[in-house]
């Protein structure tokens, strides 16, 4: 549950140096994108230009990290761990506590003003991979299953049956999704909350109403 997202499904790029003084630059290459890649449409950058603006050049981007996409992509994955709230997400939606609080929570994790940078560099690395997925591979099997995946896990130990699980995680996430959207749209965060809130409480009795028998939290 603590893995961030993409954390656990990340491929590995061909041409990383491993161990030592390789690991060691590779290490401050990569944080050099990182502290860039929030403030800056790096996103949108061609190889040369991350290299130049890094003070690197192309062939040791490439032989770190194989590809512009690969360095890109662990660049945004090392960048969500610097918002503890949203890496550690799970960790609390796992904890003890109705579900309708928690899920509370985690919209309200979800909206931190502080985790808006984040956001933007989310949303603009899916507009890029939509139009070349098979380069953005990794990225779009995260984006599609991971969160999806750890929403349905919770809910199947909360009781729920599996393949009610399952709706209501995609359910969930879509509205995650959609929110932080608007919400990256100017939309106040108080009035998309209460928005959120009455549809959590609607999907919490229609959860309770089809609970198994019985069932109670692992």
């Amino acid at each position: 549950m603590s893995e961030s997202l993409g954390v656990s499904a990340r491929l590995r790029a061909p041409g990383r140096a491993d161990g030592g003084a390789g690991t060691a630059e590779r290490n401050r290459l990569l944080d050099l994108v990182v502290d860039r890649i929030l403030d800056e449409t790096m996103i949108q950058m061609s190889l040369s230009g991350i290299a130049r603006s890094i003070g690197s050049n192309n062939r040791m981007l490439l032989y770190y990290f194989g590809s512009r996409e690969d360095l890109l992509d662990e660049a945004a994955v090392r960048a969500f761990e610097r918002f503890p709230r949203l890496r550690d997400l799970f960790v609390r939606f796992s904890e003890p506590g109705g579900l309708e609080g928690r899920l509370i929570r985690a919209w309200e994790d979800l909206s931190a003003p502080e985790h808006l940078p984040y956001l933007r560099l989310y949303f603009q690395q899916l507009g890029i991979a939509i139009h070349a997925t098979h380069a953005w591979a990794p990225f779009m099997t995260r984006s599609a299953t991971q969160w999806l995946d750890l929403l349905a896990g919770q809910l199947r130990r909360d009781g729920y049956g599996e393949e009610r699980s399952r709706t209501a995680a995609i359910e969930i996430l879509s509205l995650w999704r959609g929110l932080q959207i608007l919400l990256l749209t100017g939309l106040s965060v108080d009035e998309l909350t209460l928005a959120y809130a009455a549809r959590v409480r609607t999907l919490v009795e229609e959860l309770d109403a089809i609970r198994t028998p019985g069932a109670t939290r692992d």
